[in-house]
């Protein structure tokens, strides 16, 4: 079901474009990879839920999320394509600021404490956002077995995953599109 080529050119058709561009990391960049013109496609969301499922077919974890809104397209892709292939898997999305009214959590879904997670994140830079999504859960209770990313830029986020004994992996990265890693 995943193509890595056909999720490439999605990628490069779609979410890739070349300018003058500050990123979240507050770095500069000539560059600029926006995830969610894939992730909110149909054929790119199947292609990136499959391949996630395909790359973590290794790794035993019951729940899947990240930082809210630009993981919860792909948590959603991925609970599907879990369903398709009858794997159980729990979802969640982690909120920037805790919820005002009601449980005031910062996790909402499923998932309880000792639970075994996958964090996810579209475009991995220096994995700041990914993360924060860490601290969350693991606060929550829950113990982050792996992060995953769309596109990893390889500008540090990888080191910062490993630094906490985290595996890391991305199914694609900048150099599958011919760019190498900016340098600070």
């Amino acid at each position: 079901m995943y193509d890595r080529s056909r999720l490439m050119e999605l990628v490069k058709e779609r979410a890739l474009r070349f300018g003058d561009f500050t990123l979240a990391s507050g770095r500069k960049s000539t560059y600029y990879l926006d995830g969610k013109q894939v992730t909110l496609n149909a054929e790119g969301l199947m292609q990136i839920s499959y391949g996630l499922l395909e790359l973590l077919s290794d790794v035993q974890f019951e729940g899947f999320g990240g930082m809210s809104i630009g993981a919860d397209p792909i948590v959603g892709g991925v609970l599907v394509a879990a369903a398709a292939q009858d794997r159980p898997l729990l979802g969640f999305m982690v909120r920037k600021e805790a919820k005002g009214h009601g449980t005031q959590r910062f996790i909402e879904g499923p998932i309880e404490p000792g639970q075994n997670v996958v964090i996810i994140d579209d475009v991995v830079t220096t994995g700041g956002s990914a993360l924060q999504a860490v601290d969350r859960v693991e606060e929550f209770g829950c113990k982050v077995v792996h992060a995953v990313g769309i596109v990893d830029r390889l500008q540090g986020g990888g080191e910062a995953f490993a630094a906490r004994d985290i595996p890391f992996s991305a199914l694609l990265t900048v150099r599958d599109f011919g760019i190498e890693p900016l340098k600070d």
